[in-house]
């Protein structure tokens, strides 16, 4: 997983008032627990560019004062209208202590029921895992290589050293689905016999 250099300033007033005027001079009110000590603080909102609008999992190097974190983002909160980034909760990363944290996935291969006509359908974009930072790869990857018509891809099928995936293990992540043109040709070929 990649880290990404981020640097903030604590906050002197905490509150409503407060965190709008920051805003308004393009701050963004932030907070990190998980550690010894809860920290209020602002970030310039063009930091956050390389770590939330990305599809890579990345987490943070962050420098406050003369301190330096480890942190994942939990948390952002959006403008519902405007969709502008209001806040954000960063999870402070201990070292020894494991987190839990969504990784894309990534899928990779041809499948064989596919180039026969069927339809190849990503059920979900992301999955749960619990694991040490050091131990968590940028996506986990499916390999659909082996998947013919009617295939399921489950949780239960991922094997990942030294994480713990917390998704029901009976979730479908990809399935390779009968078509029309699939139907068509096995009715086809069942009247020719």
């Amino acid at each position: 997983m990649k880290s990404v250099s981020m640097s903030g300033s604590l906050r002197e007033n905490v509150g409503k008032k407060d965190a709008k005027a920051q805003r308004a001079q393009g701050l963004i009110p932030c907070v990190i627990y998980g550690g010894e000590k809860q920290y209020q603080f602002v970030v310039p909102e063009n930091q956050f560019r390389n770590i939330i609008y990305t599809p890579e999992v990345k987490y943070a190097e962050l420098t406050l004062g003369d301190k330096t974190f480890t942190a994942i983002i939990q948390a952002t909160q959006f403008h519902p209208i405007t969709d502008r980034l209001l806040h954000v909760d960063f999870l402070e990363v201990v070292e020894g202590k494991p987190i839990t944290i969504e990784l894309p996935l990534l899928i990779t291969g041809t499948s064989p029921g596919v180039l026969r006509g069927g339809k190849m359908v990503k059920k979900a974009r992301k999955i749960k895992v619990k694991g040490e930072l050091a131990n968590i790869p940028e996506n986990i990857t499916i390999d659909i290589s082996n998947m013919e018509i009617n295939d399921n891809f489950k949780v239960g099928d991922i094997k990942v050293d030294n994480l713990t995936i917390m998704d029901n293990p009976n979730k479908i992540l990809v399935s390779v689905l009968v078509t029309r043109n699939v139907e068509a040709t096995t009715e086809e070929a069942a009247a020719e016999e």
